[in-house]
């Protein structure tokens, strides 16, 4: 799933609208402890957060994330906003909770992303 479609299953708003949003995601993750998306993802992987500081967009580079979607519809300041494009990583707001957005995600085919040697979302390589 792309992330224009993304934008649109959760109701977002586009914080990055000069990025590319037609790449492709195939897995998710859930977090707010950016220690944990760094031990638990693999790139390309969507990351759902409560979290609006610049920690968040550093973390998703040095993870090679696909994106990031806030949720809550927490405020994201500018410089956040701006730290994102220059990074290349696609920014997006939802009001919906991180629980009901993971959900909707998961409905729509979007994998979790997991370190299994048995994960079928054709972007984690094997452990």
């Amino acid at each position: 799933m792309n992330l224009y479609d993304i934008a649109t299953k959760l109701d977002a708003s586009i914080l990055t609208p000069k990025l590319d949003l037609s790449r492709q995601v195939h897995c998710a993750y859930g977090a707010d402890l950016l220690s944990d998306v760094l031990a638990f993802t693999r790139p390309s992987t969507l990351l759902l957060t409560g979290l609006i500081n610049i920690q968040v967009v550093r973390t998703a580079e040095m993870a090679e994330l696909g994106g990031i979607v806030v949720v809550r519809g927490k405020p994201v300041h500018r410089s956040l906003q701006e730290l994102a494009c220059a990074c290349k990583i696609p920014l997006l707001r939802t009001r919906m909770t991180m629980f009901e957005s993971c959900g909707r995600l998961y409905q729509s085919g979007i994998k979790p992303c997991i370190k299994d040697p048995g994960c079928e979302c054709n972007v984690c390589p094997s452990v």
